[in-house]
């Protein structure tokens, strides 16, 4: 299946925000709209955006119809995910991938909507963005609103920087996100495809055993070795308080180090900020000497 760009956000267009995982705080959604608002953009969301059932933003029924108002809405030009956590994965059977096709609708987030992003480029056929959400109090940082902006709207991103670990250059599809996502992938019907793709990948929370554990599933799997690269973002509250070793960018260039391939760490994405955005599906170069991770292409059409 080719893979399609979603179309361009025309500037003053509307983004509509969705809840398709954890229930979000509306303070939030309010910050992150008046920013979008002060850009010159519209925004609109439903009420039941902030419905509440358990840790999730309602029912599976009611996220999966969320995001299928919106992708059908002619009026909306780009779905912007309120937050990830977890949920994702309950939507997708109930979501229309014809539909979403069709739409070519830019999709924006990260955390767990790093299965939704997935979903769209394996099953879908469709790019989406890997960016920030409604996860701040102050909605979202000046230099993230830009990029964000920028991508959206089809101007070549400007290039990740971060410290290089091994060195040479790569080009591939910049496929990823989320670690802990990207292993639960395998075995479901968006299964990561990583061959001869640029492997980005960031995490929060995970002790440096389990990120251990989740990399060397991906690699017993076949994931890591036909990558071509591998574009390492934040690693957050990533510590184990009771073994001060090996720490996790230890694990990371352990296991990705030794398989030679450009490995890039410390890139500005994941969960803090700068969150900067990246096109997934798109691809990019990355330069271990330089330490540059770069996209070769519009993230939007």
């Amino acid at each position: 299946m080719r893979l399609l760009l979603p179309r361009a956000l025309p500037r003053g267009g509307t983004i509509a925000i969705a809840a398709p995982a954890f229930w979000v705080e509306p303070a939030r959604v309010y910050a992150m709209a008046e920013k979008l608002l002060a850009a010159g953009y519209q925004v609109t969301w439903r009420e039941d955006v902030f419905a509440r059932q358990g840790y999730l933003a309602g029912s599976a029924k009611r996220r999966a119809a969320e995001l299928m108002q919106w992708v059908r809405d002619d009026s909306v030009d780009a779905i912007l995910c309120a937050r990830g956590g977890w949920g994702c994965h309950h939507v997708i059977p109930r979501l229309d991938a014809r539909a979403f096709r069709k739409a070519r609708k830019p999709l924006i987030g990260f955390s767990d909507v790093t299965t939704l992003l997935g979903w769209q480029r394996e099953v879908v056929g469709l790019a989406g963005v890997h960016g920030p959400m409604c996860v701040r109090d102050d909605g979202i940082a000046p230099n993230e609103l830009r990029a964000l902006l920028a991508l959206l709207r089809g101007e070549a991103p400007a290039p990740l920087r971060g410290r290089g670990v091994v060195r040479g250059r790569a080009e591939g599809v910049l496929v990823g996100g989320s670690l802990t996502l990207v292993a639960d992938s395998l075995g479901t019907p968006w299964e990561i495809d990583t061959r001869g793709a640029i492997l980005c990948l960031e995490e929060i929370g995970e002790k440096p055993y389990a990120i251990d554990r989740q990399l060397s599933h991906l690699h017993a799997a076949g994931k890591l070795e036909p990558a071509a690269g591998f574009a390492i973002g934040h690693l957050i509250g990533c510590v184990d308080p009771k073994r001060a070793r090996p720490t996790a960018m230890q694990v990371i260039h352990e296991i990705l180090g030794a398989l030679r391939k450009p490995l890039v760490t410390g890139l500005r994405f994941g969960h803090v900020s700068p969150n900067l955005p990246w096109p997934v599906g798109v691809r990019g170069r990355l330069d271990g000497g330089k330490g540059e991770l770069a996209a070769l292409g519009p993230a939007t059409d």
